[in-house]
């Protein structure tokens, strides 16, 4: 019998990737904040996961920041960060609102013109925790070693597992076992935030607080999916405010406070349109027209349009739809930015502005700082946002994770852990009736349900994005991280 040789692919496909193996490099610096002068020392490098044979399976790329001068780091809160995706490098965290710099935006979080810079955050977490950014599996500078293990990684549980054991392993190597823990999570990193809660708890590793940044907890109740009607419900809210910021309600409603026609809105959703959801087709015609009044009133589409839409309107019908006759969408990411549509009937935008917007400037302002001041020398490319690792993403039999339920179970256990849960009103992302709605479904305990506090500011998705919201985010992450660790 012939023996087997392996073709070209085959044999690619057993080759190791290029990978970072950089030793964590430490760098000085100083920041004034507030006139107070802080001297810290970044560590920029990574840390491999390895197998039960310590074979090296993945790198995770991380930087941290700690402030120097600290002889007893029990006393020294330390925080984990990472965004979402899942496939989102930890670079809008990271650069946008808790290290300590940023990449310089228009102060409503508007794309400058380049080139593109950073520059010193007088809103840094620093002052009062240590910080460290990780990136996960697939992205920034983080990869797996064979292309086969790219799906121990991308999926839910293997994405827990690893990030879990990057604490671990953190935790370890540079002794802060006794500091107190803080996480703090973005997006589909509020999923992976909370899950952590409770995989880590079960290994002994309880936290503090956790910060969860534009919240989701459950993916089902924010996909549009057949038979799926819960969306159409929760989306409704941030629409009214993404309609009411453009000036596109009623005069009446233009009128009232951002926050009074939420409390409007909301109400209505979970009564007359909820109920007129849930009767589908039994709905007679005089009650299909009544509730596609109200919901054009509030969403500032026209009346045959929401009709047309069988009362049911798409996100991205929506971006779309709204500014319409003046060429124009709006944001997902951020409802009040617009984007520029060279064709009027399209159902979709052709592109989500609030994501363009700050793509370039937080990628070029990146490259420049971990290089210059950071001394990471690499050619390897980072990933801000990895398409491949969101494509390629393995939902577990095909179901959306949902993880309040793990939330609330580590909430059980460990009961001295608080939650921040912070929200944009103009989020089409994670939308804040959304958020509301899945903290509302967790079945905490009464004795617990104090622990969990919210947040809104007026700004989308990455909400530090515009300069107010980030200053007054400060001050609440500020007052979280006081109540939820007080010094013996």
């Amino acid at each position: 019998m012939a023996e087997k040789t392996e073709t070209p692919k085959e044999e690619a496909k057993d080759k190791k990737r290029k990978l970072l193996g950089l030793e964590p490099v430490e760098t000085h610096h100083e920041v004034v904040l507030q006139e107070k002068k802080l001297s810290y020392t970044a560590r920029a490098g990574v840390v491999p996961l390895k197998n039960a044979f310590d074979e090296t399976e993945a790198e995770i790329f991380f930087i941290a920041y700690e402030l120097d001068g600290v002889e007893d780091k029990s006393k020294r809160p330390l925080t984990f960060a990472f965004n979402g995706g899942p496939g989102s490098s930890s670079i809008w965290l990271h650069m946008g609102a808790l290290g300590p710099k940023r990449v310089v935006m228009e102060p409503q979080g508007w794309m400058p013109a380049p080139p593109y810079r950073c520059e010193t955050n007088p809103f840094t977490w620093l002052d009062q925790t240590d910080l460290v950014f990780i990136d996960p599996v697939g992205t920034g500078f983080s990869r797996a070693t064979k292309e086969e293990l790219d799906k121990k990684f991308w999926n839910f549980k293997g994405d827990i597992e690893s990030v879990g054991e990057f604490v671990r392993l953190y935790l370890t190597r540079y002794k802060r076992w006794s500091s107190p823990l803080f996480l703090t999570g973005e997006s589909y990193g509020t999923t992976r935030a909370a899950g952590l809660a409770g995989h880590l708890v079960d290994k002994g590793i309880a936290f503090n607080g956790i910060v969860l940044v534009s919240t989701v907890l459950d993916l089902a109740a924010i996909r549009f999916m057949p038979a799926n009607d819960l969306p159409f419900q929760l989306f409704v809210p941030t629409y009214a405010a993404t309609a009411w910021y453009h000036d596109k309600l009623p005069a009446d409603l233009q009128k009232l406070s951002l926050s009074a026609l939420m409390d409007e809105v909301k109400a209505w959703c979970e009564g007359e349109y909820t109920l007129a959801l849930m009767k589908g087709d039994r709905l007679t015609d005089r009650e299909r027209l009544k509730v596609a009044k109200r919901l054009a009133r509030y969403t500032g589409l026209t009346l045959d349009y929401v009709v047309g839409s069988n009362l049911r309107i798409n996100i991205y019908h929506f971006c779309k739809e709204l500014l319409r006759h003046e060429r124009r969408s709006v944001g997902r990411l951020d409802s009040r930015f617009k984007g520029i549509e060279a064709v009027v009937t399209n159902e979709r935008p052709e592109f989500d502005p609030s994501m363009v917007a700050i793509t370039p400037p937080y990628t070029a302002a990146f490259n420049h700082y971990v290089r210059t001041e950071l001394n990471v020398e690499t050619d390897l490319l980072y990933e801000t946002l990895s398409r491949t690792v969101n494509e390629n993403w393995e939902w577990e039999k095909g179901a959306l994770p949902a993880t309040g339920e793990i939330l609330r179970s580590a909430l059980a256990k460990n009961p001295y852990m608080k939650v921040l849960v912070a929200q944009g009103y103009y989020d089409l992302a994670t939308p804040l009736f959304a958020t509301e709605y899945m903290v509302s479904h967790m079945n905490v305990d009464p004795m617990l349900r104090s622990q969990i506090t919210m947040k809104l500011y007026e700004a989308g998705h990455m909400f530090y994005l515009d300069l107010g919201a980030l200053g007054a985010f400060r001050r609440d992450a500020q007052e979280f991280i006081a109540q939820a660790w007080k010094a013996p």
